[in-house]
């Protein structure tokens, strides 16, 4: 007897056919044709079954806030950076608090349930730090949402910038992170990396540090991070955010580059959808893609996670929640068409980035967390073409998101009725 039974899956790793029995909070049995009674069962009917996705770069503070006090007219990093700190003395606890959780309701109906946000410390009065714990602590039956202590004007360059950081780590934030290249210098940029470094070894915290989001090829920071890593002994422990720089490195410089960051097991967070929108801004033709170097990244066994970014804030006037969105546009820039590639970037969406977060109970195994999503695709690939529509998203055993399945009615003369975007898959060999 299960309290949900889950019939005729397909799962990630390829197994179709696949029954998962719920009891409580967890997944107590995974096979093929499980024969049992249940409280509730859920017909897949061959649909992909996936654990949740999980964003690990994201800036909840200020999400929704578009056009908040004005546009950014430009659409550039820059204005974006000055436009937030023309937003921030403005910024009350509870249009904070309102704008986080309506982001966290888009993003459980997404399937999205878990996220690992950067919060502001910049400024002294820490109102940013203070919402986004009140959010976690809101949202923690459904979303695992970890916070980042992130200095945006710079640790150094920000008055009051190191205590304003502190304060916030001691206040209950869950992770050390940084901004070096945003540093008067260089030289400031690899003191702040090693200050921060220290600073997470001393509190026993992870590290999470936007690095080299430039189209320089001279910031490298993220050689820097590789090395203090090793220097705290913080290896396994440590995530470098965008790392933009790498696409316009030297190819001779990367070959060392990347070794260093085996040697550190750096966690690196690409985020697709900012990065080619920001970058390559001082471009004429050619355009650099503005995004790093993930296919050797992946290639070399560096654990590679695609993360959001931002949602309608002064940075990017777009975005939906949508993590599948997130692999989309990787699977572009990254040139990564083929079947094993694609299989990648969905991995980059869900495991990678669960790995990343550190998140326990994570997985469709048996013993796992009942957490999931059923898509209205038949496998990964499918699902990352159509941006699959998510029919169920179940947290620790409850369905919290239902959709209807979407299709189109047709009044056409001799075509069919309606159309599934979902049927449309490329026959199989075993179907031809």
């Amino acid at each position: 007897m299960f309290d949900v039974l889950i019939k005729n899956a397909n799962l990630p790793d390829g197994r179709e056919g696949i029954d998962i029995g719920i009891n409580g909070d967890k997944i107590v049995a995974v096979d093929q044709r499980i024969e049992a009674e249940a409280g509730e069962t859920i017909e897949a009917s061959g649909r992909l079954v996936t654990p949740p996705f999980v964003d690990p770069h994201f800036h909840m503070d200020a999400t929704l806030s578009l056009g908040l006090p004005r546009m950014n007219i430009s659409g550039t990093l820059l204005e974006g950076i000055a436009l937030w700190g023309e937003l921030r003395p403005t910024l009350t606890r509870e249009a904070l608090v309102e704008r986080a959780l309506r982001y966290c309701d888009l993003a459980v109906a997404q399937g999205l349930l878990a996220i690992r946000s950067h919060v502001d410390t910049s400024d002294p009065a820490l109102v940013t730090a203070e919402a986004l714990i009140e959010v976690r602590e809101k949202v923690a039956p459904y979303i695992d949402l970890q916070l980042v202590a992130f200095p945006q004007d710079g640790y150094y360059r920000a008055p009051g910038g190191v205590d304003s950081l502190n304060r916030a780590l001691d206040m209950g934030l869950d992770i050390v992170g940084g901004i070096p290249h945003f540093e008067r210098t260089m030289a400031d940029g690899a003191a702040s990396v090693a200050a921060l470094c220290k600073i997470a070894a001393d509190r026993g915290l992870p590290v999470d540090m936007h690095c080299d989001e430039t189209d320089d090829p001279m910031s490298r920071h993220i050689e820097t991070l590789a090395a203090e890593t090793v220097r705290y002994g913080l290896q396994g422990r440590v995530a470098g955010s965008h790392l933009v720089s790498m696409h316009s490195m030297d190819n001779y410089y990367v070959s060392k580059l990347i070794p260093l960051m085996l040697e550190a097991e750096i966690d690196v967070i690409p985020n697709p959808l900012i990065n080619i929108m920001l970058q390559g801004r001082h471009d004429t033709y050619p355009k650099r893609r503005g995004m790093t170097r993930v296919r050797e990244l992946m290639e070399a066994g560096l654990n590679v996670s695609l993360g959001q970014d931002c949602v309608m804030d002064p940075w990017y006037s777009m975005g939906s929640g949508d993590m599948l969105e997130v692999g989309h546009m990787a699977i572009h820039v990254a040139q990564m068409a083929g079947i094993e590639d694609k299989k990648k970037i969905f991995a980059a969406l869900t495991v990678n980035s669960a790995k990343t977060m550190g998140l326990e109970g994570y997985g469709l195994e048996k013993g796992c967390n009942a957490d999931l999503v059923i898509l209205q695709a038949r496998d990964p690939l499918e699902a990352l073409r159509l941006k699959a529509n998510r029919l169920v998203v179940m947290r620790r055993g409850k369905v919290i998101a239902r959709s209807a399945p979407r299709f189109s009615e047709l009044k056409l003369e001799g075509r069919p009725t309606a159309v599934n975007a979902a049927d449309y898959a490329p026959l199989r060999p075993d179907e031809i």
